[in-house]
């Protein structure tokens, strides 16, 4: 703690975009009148950290060395807890948590208690193929009353596209282009969609074409709150 506040330690670099657009999130979701009412962040952008998808999916390279070894260089640096701007990440988030000494918080969770809050019934999951198949959001939203619609195969498909080949490669994204799959997902009774990517908030910005639940704002909230700063109305 500093000054009787928790410091926040952010595993970053999954990827880098997705990293700053946390950051970005809790600074401009702070009620702040100086740079003193805002909070107190470590960010480790490691972007070394091996591909989760791949890992999960193909036997790609661990991610949990890499994020264990992030985990211990925040908590040196004196956070309080920590967090993954990654949803697939938290595949490995029961490992993380017992290798590090502090918490580390769980995205998943955190959006399906807001789904609930809202009263809905039923979502679209959007979401890397390794998120949907590690059942990490099945986890967490059982038992919560809501049900999750995941992607057909052609849906799921476009949103690899869209996160891998325009998001991470630093092209414009095309999130029109899954309109048609999600007004399907919508007459199956989809109520909101999940971006349950933390490249899809970046490639859904502005866009208003459906009703849209960001994981990444839900987790800037929570640090907000939890290192003691004033979230805006």
């Amino acid at each position: 703690m500093i000054n009787g506040k928790k410091v926040a330690g952010i595993i970053g670099g999954m990827g880098p975009l997705a990293t700053a657009d946390l950051f970005t999130k809790i600074v401009n979701m702070t009620e702040a009148a100086k740079d003193q009412d805002h909070v107190h962040l470590l960010i480790d952008n490691n972007i070394d950290i091996p591909d989760r998808t791949a890992a999960i999916l193909s036997g790609g390279e661990d991610p949990l060395p890499y994020l264990i070894a992030s985990g211990e260089r925040l908590t040196a640096q004196g956070a309080d807890f920590l967090l993954l701007p990654c949803n697939t990440a938290h595949y490995f988030w029961a490992p993380l948590s017992e290798a590090v000494r502090v918490s580390v918080l769980h995205m998943p969770r955190l959006t399906a208690l807001e789904c609930r809050r809202r009263g809905l019934k039923r979502v679209g999951l959007l979401a890397t193929t390794g998120t949907i198949r590690s059942g990490v959001y099945a986890a967490a939203f059982e038992g919560s009353g809501v049900e999750l619609l995941l992607p057909d195969g052609d849906c799921a498909a476009a949103l690899m596209h869209l996160i891998y080949d325009e998001v991470k490669a630093g092209k414009a994204p095309h999130p029109e282009a899954l309109y048609p799959a999600l007004g399907e997902m919508q007459r199956q009774g989809a109520e909101a969609f999940l971006l349950a990517c933390t490249e899809l908030p970046i490639a859904f910005a502005g866009d208003t074409a459906f009703a849209y639940i960001d994981p990444t704002e839900l987790l800037a909230a929570e640090v907000i709150r939890q290192c003691g700063g004033k979230l805006k109305k």
